[in-house]
């Protein structure tokens, strides 16, 4: 229903029940639940904030986030089941979303038993559901990347970052370029988590 909410910070609250802002834009003041994290970057003055609705069956919500692919973390978080809004809220007030998709790839189960309230069982789900979503996406060609010669490249990393930028929504160009330049800023060795870090970087810009 909404994509971002663009107004002025009205309001911050820091309660036993989450951290929340308050955006106005047209004379509407909208409460926006937030990741402690991006709580903490918010400051006076005008802000944009990409947004998910939630629905329940007793009332609406909406949360808010700085960075778009947070936003997008978020929602393929929600989709395993027993991760609902406040722990997929928990988990990237954790890790940032390239470090998140980083585990998820390597299967590193341990690293996410770190946020609070996530054990080892939920941790190998979210592994094992999120692993399937983030690798299963497929392009019909493969996305050349042109910037750095093939024979530097770790065509495994770059085609696992491809991947998940694709599973993410991001379009071919966004991601040639994205990937492109990231490799420019790494070297040779670089993991597909750290050419994600750097591209999902490059893409919030």
């Amino acid at each position: 229903m909404y994509d971002y909410i663009k107004g002025i910070l009205a309001g911050k609250t820091n309660s036993s029940k989450g951290t929340y802002v308050t955006v106005e834009t047209s004379g509407v003041g909208y409460l926006l639940e937030v990741t402690t994290r991006d709580f903490n970057e918010i400051s006076e003055g005008d802000i944009k904030v990409y947004t998910v609705l939630l629905h329940r069956e007793d009332k609406m919500s909406l949360c808010g986030f700085l960075h778009k692919e947070d936003r997008d973390i978020f929602h393929i978080l929600t989709s395993v089941s027993g991760v609902g809004a406040k722990m997929a809220l928990t988990l990237l007030d954790e890790f940032e979303s390239s470090e998140l998709i980083g585990f998820v790839i390597d299967g590193n189960y341990k690293e996410i038993t770190r946020a609070k309230g996530v054990g080892p069982k939920l941790a190998q789900k979210i592994i094992l559901e999120l692993k399937d979503k983030l690798m299963n996406y497929q392009t019909k060609e493969p996305i050349k990347i042109t910037s750095i010669t093939p024979a530097k490249i770790d065509d495994r990393a770059v085609e696992d970052a491809q991947m998940v930028l694709v599973s993410l929504g991001y379009e071919r160009a966004e991601i040639q370029d994205a990937i492109s330049k990231a490799l420019a800023l790494l070297n040779e060795k670089a993991s597909a988590e750290e050419i994600l870090k750097e591209a999902l970087k490059i893409l919030s810009l």
